[in-house]
């Protein structure tokens, strides 16, 4: 680190699982609703769109649900989520010393490459969570919680695919 400070460890991941239990718990209790963002980003999405044209939010079934007319689309518990997950990072990522702007890739590709397989892969995810009507934190997280089947199905096909595509790409890792 620059100020000659080092980073701080990393927490249990015993404990950081238990403290994610914790606050599933408390936003089952305060919001009624388990953690997910991919419902609060689609309300930003809404927010935007209303900007720049409020007559689409409002001809548009599903950003009219959550944002037409006189609805505040940002005005949900999960952007709130959102925010706070943002911000939270950030405090922690300061707080232990961790906080800063880089690039993590193997030594053999190249950071134009990196950014660009980040980008496409973040696409997918984004359409798949859409499509699926929940992201993979809501699926889970907030799945797994409630004992659904679905998301333990979900679960192990994301470690399933994981693992079958690490073997394509592991040379690029090494």
């Amino acid at each position: 680190m620059s100020d000659g400070k080092r980073a701080r460890p990393y927490v249990n991941p015993y404990l950081a699982g238990v403290l994610l239990g914790v606050v599933m718990f408390v936003a089952f209790f305060i919001t009624g609703q388990g953690l997910g963002a991919s419902g609060a980003i689609s309300r930003v999405q809404v927010a935007a769109t209303g900007l720049v044209s409020s007559e689409h939010v409002d001809r548009t079934a599903l950003f009219a649900e959550v944002g037409g007319g006189s609805m505040n689309a940002l005005d949900h518990g999960s952007v709130f989520m959102l925010l706070g997950t943002f911000l939270g990072g950030a405090i922690s990522g300061l707080w232990n010393r961790r906080f800063r702007v880089e690039l993590r890739k193997g030594p053999r590709i190249g950071n134009a490459l990196r950014l660009v397989c980040a980008l496409v892969g973040g696409a997918i995810m984004g359409y798949g969570a859409r499509l699926a009507r929940g992201c993979t934190s809501g699926q889970a997280l907030t799945g797994g919680a409630v004992l659904s089947v679905g998301s333990f199905a979900f679960m192990f096909a994301v470690f399933g695919g994981g693992y079958l595509i690490a073997w394509f790409v592991r040379r690029l890792w090494i």
